[in-house]
């Protein structure tokens, strides 16, 4: 262990702003088409390994009982649609999905649609999204990513042929959807330097991309834009959001030429969305401070907002998440004290009633549901302990069956070998930030137990206690797994998001590092044993906690980390940056600028102990740029005290999603593993 880490020059460039002057030593790591970042960054790699070497063999172990608990032949619960019932398949040794489709019955031959193990060959990176199929069932739009930058072209198949048209649609989110006469699909384009989805574009089957029409541009640099079918497909709606605010506009979808009519004028701070049944739309919203949404409904021909009429009230202790509509019933989806509820009516209201959760620690949720005329829904559920179910619930009879159970492979799994609970630690303000936990039976819980603390808190995204068979690696070496349910996040309700964010940021943060002193406290474990994880704005999260209490944690993973939070969010050139100033606050008012630079990672390093990290990128990330996490470590390489373990481990053909194909992703997982299992002494 006596090898040098790679030391980043410096070439101080001085931002000024607010007549406050930050010095980035490392602002020259921001140009990936230098030879000298790359160089840099093939060196850290190159420590990585070299440091790591004793852990290689560990890691393979890893990966293979990882992998040994995946069903490798599995195969998706099939879905009817427009006569055709649809299955997504992996098969045996196989990296990525087949998609096929049997018509009318499955027992009909199965007509394979796309085989993404054949399609991804020569590619470093692979991913299919948006297959679309046309109302005729005869044709599929499809989007293609073979770089990571989540920019994907669409192109359009036969499915009768298997013919793959000339059409190719360059730029794209991936997504498309088709209008009634089978030939004209409208889908998003993206700024090509912020990747911002901004415009919507029609595209006429047989015609060259070049002459799409374009029907929608969002030019507020704050929002994006999208387009989809509602589940009665009688309409094609753009959609068009920020994070405080929604606007949507609609056409018949058999006059795909008409000119897309304004559904309610967008006004600051009132989001609503759109589904649409008989002779109603159907709209989730906020409007008149309902801060946890209700449903309002409105007349096909007078959708202006003073139209609206309430449907469905607010709840101040209930957050209203979804809508799921049916021929006699329709489904809520709703959170109460942080737990999934499903609440069944029938529209004449002769009868509603909650399907029947007990535990603390489950997720539950819609499955596909894209049929109107029928009595099942399909739900899926889990408990932190076991593995999910596919339940298809008879609306009608009460009755449920389970179409599908997660195998969890190898022999060795017993869902009644794991416990799990729902803690509550108090926050330094007094709020109670709920914790859900789960570990192996036999897992004594003292002080000297290691645990692993995750948390995102962002977006109001809501982390749910969800069952993982990849996590089991952990949970039976003895570790302690907890999910800190922090502001900034919906776990409780919308209020829990909007005390954790713009600013009230620092509550996430605080919420984390006070969930951590409480499982000290509380000797479920102690700083020699606590390990904390998050990535993206969940990497912020782990980047800010070691600045504020490093003392606290063994060792932290920083997955894609936002740590450079002031640069880029100065940045407009960067993807997401105009539209995240409502979730951070836009830096260029000098208020928003001094708080963000208060806790953004990367300005407030200093010289004092860190806790051993591994930070993990990818060169072609859009979301996060490589340079924020490599600018991060090489000034924590210069200021940092202590000789703890520093790494920087670049995926230099991926991006923010990390490595491509079904089993891949479980290498770079099998790494973070090996990482604070070797800390803890537990990799032989």
């Amino acid at each position: 262990m006596d090898s040098k880490p790679p030391i980043a020059k410096k070439i101080p460039k001085s931002l000024e702003l607010h007549g406050d002057v930050r010095i980035d030593n490392y602002y020259w790591l921001n140009n990936r088409e230098d030879e000298e970042v790359i160089d840099y960054l093939s060196a850290e790699n190159a420590y990585y390994e070299q440091m790591t070497a004793h852990t290689k063999t560990f890691q393979e172990e890893l990966f293979k009982e990882m992998k040994s608990r995946i069903k490798e032949d599995d195969a998706s619960v099939p879905y009817k649609l427009n006569g055709f019932w649809y299955i997504t398949k992996y098969e045996t040794g196989k990296e990525y999905p087949i998609y096929s489709r049997r018509k009318e019955i499955l027992e009909a031959a199965n007509e394979v649609m796309f085989n993404c193990n054949t399609m991804a060959e020569g590619h470093d990176y692979f991913h299919l999204r948006g297959i679309s199929v046309s109302p005729n069932n005869k044709l599929a739009s499809f989007g293609l990513d073979t770089i990571s930058r989540r920019q994907y072209h669409i192109q359009i198949k036969d499915l009768e042929t298997g013919e793959i048209h000339p059409d190719k649609i360059e730029n794209t989110t991936g997504s498309s959807v088709w209008a009634n006469d089978n030939k004209s699909i409208f889908y998003t384009k993206k700024d090509p330097v912020t990747l911002r989805s901004d415009k919507i574009y029609k595209h006429v089957l047989g015609t060259p991309s070049e002459e799409d029409e374009l029907v929608f541009h969002e030019k507020d640099s704050t929002f994006y834009t999208f387009v989809y079918k509602t589940k009665s497909k009688e309409y094609i709606v753009i959609g068009s959001t920020s994070t405080l605010t929604s606007e949507y506009r609609f056409i018949k979808a058999d006059n795909p030429n008409d000119e897309f009519k304004v559904f309610a004028p967008r006004e600051r701070g009132i989001e609503y969305s759109l589904a649409h049944y008989q002779d109603y739309f159907y709209i989730l919203t906020n409007k008149d401070s309902a801060t946890n949404f209700k449903l309002m409904r409105t007349s096909l021909d007078k959708t202006g907002i003073k139209d609206w009429q309430e449907f469905i009230p607010h709840k101040e202790d209930v957050l209203l998440e979804d809508l799921e509509i049916f021929k006699d019933y329709y489904v809520l989806l709703e959170r109460e004290n942080g737990l999934n509820q499903i609440r069944v009516s029938r529209w004449d209201d002769s009868e509603s009633y909650y399907l029947p959760f007990t535990s603390e620690t489950y997720v539950a949720g819609p499955f596909v549901n894209l049929d109107f005329n029928t009595e099942k829904f399909r739900y899926y559920y889990n408990e932190m302990g076991s593995p999910y179910a596919i339940i298809e619930f008879d609306l009608a009879k009460n009755t449920k069956k389970v179409l599908k159970q997660q195998e969890v492979l190898g022999g060795k799994f017993d869902k009644t070998n794991y416990r799990t609970q729902r803690l509550w630690a108090t926050a330094r303000d007094g709020v109670q930030i709920p914790i859900s936990m789960v570990y192996h039976k036999d897992t004594k819980l003292d002080e000297q137990n290691p645990l692993l603390q995750y948390a995102y808190g962002s977006y109001g995204s809501t982390v749910d206690p969800y069952f993982s068979s990849v996590r089991l690696s952990l949970l039976d070496r003895g570790f302690i797994y907890a999910i800190a349910h922090v502001r900034g996040g919906e776990y409780l309700g919308r209020p829990w998001y909007d005390d954790g964010k713009l600013l009230n940021k620092k509550n996430t943060f605080t919420d984390f590092v006070d969930c951590s002193r409480f499982l000290i406290e509380n000797r479920y474990t102690s700083p020699e044993h606590l390990y904390a994880s998050g990535g993206s704005a969940g990497g912020l999260l782990m980047g800010a906690i070691v600045n504020m209490a490093p003392e606290l944690y063994h060792g932290v993973i920083a997955s894609v980390p936002f740590v450079d939070v002031v640069t880029t969010m100065l940045d407009e050139s960067i993807p997401l940056t105009t539209g995240e100033y409502d979730e951070w606050g836009n830096p260029n008012e000098k208020e928003y600028y001094k708080y963000i630079k208060s806790y953004s990672p990367y300005d407030n390093v200093e010289a004092k102990p860190y806790p051993n990290l591994y930070v993990s990128t990818g060169l072609h990330d859009s979301q996060v740029q490589y340079w924020e996490p490599a600018k991060w470590v090489a000034k924590l390489r210069d200021l940092k005290t202590d000789d703890n373990i520093l790494f920087l481990d670049t995926n230099m053909d991926a991006g923010h999603g990390g490595a491509s194909g079904r089993f891949e992703s479980l290498k770079e997982k099998a790494k973070e593993y090996a990482f604070i299992l070797d800390l803890e002494g537990k990799t032989l």
